[in-house]
């Protein structure tokens, strides 16, 4: 299964039987706590809940967080609608985000009505990813807070009970959750540059944060009255998991913050052993998978925008580098030049030679056809960077070998 292609949808949904992806969880705290598991509530998701494979492509953080965002949709939804079907899911959910999203024009009318449902909602799916990953676009500043798309899950499940309210409820929490982690940050002794920085962005996006006069935590606090009053309200365990990820970076609490956590507790109608059992879950998944979790990462745009390129057009070479490798060697004279590359600078014509043969051979390969776009040559170094992997061992001839059975 591709998340990356069109069909993966339907194509998820057929490799399942219903009970295996709804079925193994007694109720949302068990769901809860296995979607935790696989990083999704951390924003670095390392798996599918889904025990059996899907399949032979190796998946990325990007492809494993919109599996889990799906799959979390539709565990809510047959919560309530425990005898409909998946179509019925998938209009059910699509009419939640089309509604969620009125209002802003042109954010899902570029995608075409002739599309089927599932279509539809790969892509608003896919934008949502592109939307979680840079919070503050006025400032141009890139931060990963996919941790924040469980918000989604909590809107949709407020939706199916009340549909007018869910915009406004999705905007309540996402201001909670939001300057709940400011004041996690602000409580912690020792900040690092990045969490000044994050401050300091915070403090000056008026649109999230209440401003800092004298008694706005306890402005705050009084705010989580909208939270559900039910003690073990997902909603409640959510803040707390976004409050601990915060101070996550040296795992241990200075009097500051224990003091901060403390107040949060009993706010939330939380006990210490919860708060404990956060901490562990995060500590637990971190040395397992060696992660290091952050709930926001400053990325300068242009460093992330070629971080985000590198990888985007490394997933296409290795999805596609047995074609691409036969449609370079049927390529004799751009072969010929790639080759000369790895010993020489190439003159301006040969440059231009290379980049035209080599827009020929994307034209072949439909998953290559991004270099075609707008900006797409942008994107062809980076394409020439990862070709030597794939040319015949004749250009890497004088490759050291290294014995393994020599110490």
């Amino acid at each position: 299964m591709n998340p990356s292609a069109p069909d993966w949808i339907l194509k998820f949904l057929n490799l399942f039987e219903k009970n295996e992806l709804i079925g193994n969880y007694n109720n949302e705290h068990d769901f809860y706590k296995a979607l935790k598991q696989t990083g999704f509530i951390y924003g670095v998701s390392v798996s599918a809940l889904p025990k059996k494979s899907l399949g032979t492509l190796k998946h990325t953080k990007e492809e494993l967080t919109k599996i889990n965002l799906f799959h979390a949709l539709l565990f809510q939804f047959f919560q309530e609608n425990k005898t409909s079907s998946n179509e019925d899911a998938i209009n059910n959910i699509l009419s939640f985000y089309q509604q969620l999203e009125k209002g802003k024009t042109g954010f899902f009318h570029k995608f075409s009505l002739s599309q089927s449902p599932s279509n539809t909602l790969e892509h608003i799916l896919s934008a949502r990813l592109q939307v979680a990953n840079s919070l503050f676009k006025r400032n141009s500043i890139s931060l990963l807070t996919y941790s924040l798309l469980y918000l989604d899950v909590l809107a949709y499940k407020k939706w199916q009970k009340d549909c007018d309210s869910a915009k406004k409820y999705y905007r309540q929490q996402e201001a909670i959750a939001l300057t709940a982690c400011f004041y996690t940050l602000k409580s912690k002794k020792k900040k690092s540059k990045y969490d000044k920085l994050l401050i300091e962005l915070f403090e000056t996006s008026s649109e999230y944060i209440i401003d800092e006069k004298e008694g706005s935590f306890a402005t705050f606090l009084e705010s989580l009255n909208y939270l559900d009053n039910d003690k073990d309200s997902l909603e409640r365990k959510y803040i707390l998991d976004l409050c601990s990820l915060t101070v996550w970076e040296d795992l241990k609490l200075d009097n500051t913050e224990q003091q901060f956590l403390q107040q949060l507790l009993v706010t939330l109608n939380l006990s210490e052993k919860e708060l404990e059992d956060s901490l562990s879950a995060l500590d637990y998944f971190s040395k397992k998978y060696t992660e290091k979790i952050l709930l926001f990462e400053y990325s300068h745009p242009v460093k992330q925008f070629y971080k985000q390129s590198s990888s985007t057009v490394k997933l296409l070479i290795i999805r596609n580098k047995d074609r691409l490798a036969r449609e370079l060697e049927e390529s004799g004279e751009l072969m010929v030049l790639l080759g000369q590359s790895t010993l020489r600078d190439l003159s301006a014509e040969e440059k231009t030679k290379v980049k035209e043969q080599l827009l020929d051979v994307c034209k072949s390969i439909p998953s290559l056809t991004i270099f075609l776009l707008p900006g797409g040559g942008v994107l062809l170094p980076l394409l020439v960077k990862f070709i030597p992997k794939l040319l015949p061992s004749s250009f890497q001839e004088n490759r050291i070998q290294i014995d393994k059975k020599k110490k």
